[in-house]
């Protein structure tokens, strides 16, 4: 495999930093990197349990999410409402962290307000797909 210059990495580099990708996705990939935050700071114990638990609830909100964008119109909705219960459970979940004390209440609140955001992203397309 040949060696890749400086402009041909920072090329890539900035091809999979814009990557195009929706917001909504983009949203909700910025709080899958706060979970693992979250999660890195956990005991062991929680972080094997609920930390995977909620890790693997928006990611599979996440796929949904791609999935939906791919796909046709007529099955989209289906998609987002799959969606919308990941982010529903993640939610949840996240509110089981807060409740417990397993991590920084702020850094929790601001993650739900992340989600509490994505919901209403997620509203809206759902209401636009639904609508056409």
């Amino acid at each position: 495999m040949p060696f890749l210059n400086a402009n041909q990495l920072s090329q890539i580099f900035f091809k999979l930093k814009s990557m195009d990708s929706l917001p909504i996705i983009n949203k909700t990939y910025e709080v899958y990197k706060e979970i693992i935050d979250i999660n890195n700071k956990l005991q062991k114990r929680m972080s094997y349990t609920l930390g995977v638990s909620i890790e693997n609830s928006i990611i599979a909100c996440m796929e949904h999410l791609i999935m939906a964008k791919n796909a046709p119109k007529s099955l989209k909705a289906v998609y987002l409402i799959r969606a919308s219960s990941q982010l529903e459970i993640t939610a949840i979940k996240l509110r089981l962290f807060l409740e417990l004390r397993l991590a920084n209440e702020t850094k929790i609140f601001q993650t739900q307000m992340k989600i509490a955001e994505i919901g209403r992203m997620l509203g809206g397309w759902l209401k636009a797909t639904q609508s056409t």
